[in-house]
């Protein structure tokens, strides 16, 4: 299982299609957060990250179908679905170990939006001024 989880993970990274999606992923709730009056976290009045789990499970609905579709139908394409099947693991096995994959992939895409904590943390009035109970309650 850990080896499928590692081949994944090597083949989501060496592919453009992996960058490109957290790419986008990274953007879109950077773009919403800071940039879109509308939503603009420093246009919000306090120091809060409500607009961020406001936004991300909308964003979610993209990045994650492209991360776990992309899983099986490489091996249909690739011709590899058979020979996978065929090795002395289980179904379940091959299951859990593309689903690690997904999840660690999405958790490395998530890992960078931790920086608007440390950003909304240093730009409340005073500094620390972040509503700490509610972020990790929302997590």
């Amino acid at each position: 299982m850990f080896s499928l989880f590692r081949k994944e993970v090597a083949a989501f990274f060496s592919s453009l299609i992996g960058y490109i999606a957290i790419i986008v992923f990274l953007l879109t709730c950077g773009l919403f957060l800071w940039v879109f009056p509308d939503t603009a976290i420093l246009d919000y009045g306090y120091a809060g990250l409500d607009n961020l789990f406001a936004l991300a499970p909308w964003v979610f609905t993209f990045l994650i179908p492209a991360i776990t579709m992309r899983s099986f139908s490489e091996e249909f394409r690739a011709g590899t679905m058979e020979l996978l099947a065929t090795r002395p693991i289980s179904n379940w096995q091959i299951i859990g170990g593309k689903y690690l994959a997904a999840l660690f992939l999405v958790l490395c895409a998530l890992l960078p939006t931790f920086t608007y904590v440390i950003t909304i943390y240093q730009l409340g009035a005073p500094p620390g001024n972040l509503d700490t109970e509610l972020l990790w309650g929302r997590i």
